[in-house]
């Protein structure tokens, strides 16, 4: 019960004389009366000290002291206050604190209840970046050297953001733009509030997990997670450690795409890659269509100029080599029928006919080597070419037609229909299959089911 000021004691008053009736107070009573006049009076505070003795006890709860140069003060930060807390409270650290003295009678003592707490001169949230920056890069996740490289032209690609945000329209609108054929796998999740942290980082396990169960020709490459901007406190479920660690541990190569170019989150850095704009990520993990043909034109040419060079080269040493057989010859021709011995002898090393037959030994070297290169080198060139026109291949409309896929044809227009509302009963419709075509009539049409 409050007792009044006119009911509280004046402890401060002068003593009574001897011969006055004394008032005797009991421990309790004196504590209970002091703990009334500190409540009553100071009631809800804010203090500035440096924590010292910080424990977390098991129960979640926070107790330590705040000091100064000349006292200190008990303190208790109970669970509901502090989960809250973004950064780490550990001694040496200066804050300010908000909260209400209360006085323990059982142990005769007073000590701040805190409800809030705020490092001093850095705001919380920066603080608890720095210091979770700090703790990652010493763990390495930070490291360039765990850096994946992001797969060219990759056929299936991992979304991991919000269905409602702009990000996701962004990164669809320039993947179809660039190479609509691309398979996309979306994991949503929310991406900033209560529970967005946990979201994000299942989201990215889950497709992580599916991965797994499937053959690699039909895995997910790479894998985009992000949102489009905001202010640092939208932004913060990608500075949290549990998504930094979920993409840390990912097998799936990860593109981070988060806010705008000036914002740097935690999960930049821990990333395979970081992207400045969700549509920038899209940008760089998706060339443009037309270039990749006009790369298949280069490396055709390129094989073409290669193999004709190679043939110049046989040529000029083919020519050379005759050459050199016709000067040989004119030499021993001019000999002098004085020096018959000697040039006899000569003869015998320079006989055209030996000289022949040693150089069309080398000639048949040289062709068995040039022909090799030449083989070597074309199945290469072959072997890079097939395998961007299987990939072009697995990419194609008909092939997905080929998988059981179909597609529907707005008669006599040809448009595609995307939406059963567009259709009216009695229109003509045309189904292209893999192999042919069905011509019908709608009998009903029906909304999105």
């Amino acid at each position: 019960m409050i007792k009044s000021a006119k009911d509280t004691p004046d402890l401060f008053k002068e003593p009574m004389g001897l011969d006055n009736k004394r008032h005797i107070y009991t421990v309790s009573q004196i504590t209970q009366d002091i703990k009334l006049i500190l409540e009553n009076t100071f009631g809800e505070v804010w203090i500035e000290g440096e924590v010292s003795n910080f424990k977390a006890h098991p129960s979640g709860h926070f107790y330590f002291s705040l000091k100064d140069k000349e006292a200190i003060l008990k303190t208790a930060m109970f669970n509901w206050a502090n989960k809250e807390v973004k950064f780490k409270i550990e001694d040496g650290l200066k804050v300010i604190c908000f909260g209400r003295i209360d006085v323990y009678p059982p142990h005769g003592e007073y000590k701040l209840i805190i409800e809030k707490i705020e490092p001093k001169g850095i705001g919380s949230l920066q603080l608890a970046l720095e210091q979770l920056k700090q703790k990652l890069e010493k763990e390495g996740l930070f490291s360039a050297q765990h850096k994946r490289p992001i797969p060219y032209l990759p056929s299936r690609i991992g979304i991991v953001t919000s269905l409602s945000g702009a990000a996701i329209k962004d990164i669809l609108k320039v993947l179809d733009r660039r190479f609509s054929d691309v398979h996309i796998i979306i994991k949503p999740a929310q991406v900033q509030g209560e529970g967005a942290k946990q979201e994000i980082a299942q989201a990215i396990k889950d497709l992580n997990n599916y991965n797994e169960s499937l053959p690699p020709p039909e895995r997910i490459e790479v894998m985009i997670v992000g949102r489009g901007g905001g202010s640092i406190e939208d932004l913060w479920s990608f500075n949290e450690e549990i998504v930094a660690r979920a993409i840390y541990n990912s097998k799936i190569p990860v593109i981070s795409a988060v806010g705008h170019e000036r914002d740097v989150t935690i999960a930049d850095l821990v990333a395979d890659i970081r992207a400045a704009t969700p549509s920038v990520a899209a940008e760089i993990v998706v060339p443009k269509k037309e270039d990749l043909k006009d790369k298949l034109i280069t490396l055709a040419e390129d094989l073409k100029r290669t193999g004709q060079e190679i043939t110049l080269d046989w040529e000029d040493d083919l020519t050379d080599l005759v050459h050199r057989l016709n000067l040989a010859a004119a030499h021993t021709l001019e000999l002098s029928a004085g020096d018959f011995n000697g040039t006899y002898r000569k003869l015998l090393l320079l006989n055209p006919m030996a000289m022949l037959e040693r150089y069309q030994e080398k000639i048949i070297d040289f062709t068995r080597q040039l022909s090799l290169r030449i083989g070597h080198f074309l199945k290469l060139k072959q072997a890079e070419f097939s395998g961007i026109a299987e990939k072009l291949s697995s990419l194609s409309p008909l092939n997905i037609l080929g998988r059981g896929y179909s597609i529907t044809f707005q008669m006599p227009t040809g448009e595609i229909i995307k939406d059963a509302t567009t259709v009216k009963g009695g229109s003509l419709i045309k189904t292209r299959l893999h192999k042919g075509t069905i011509l019908s009539q709608v009998k009903e049409a029906g909304g999105n089911s």
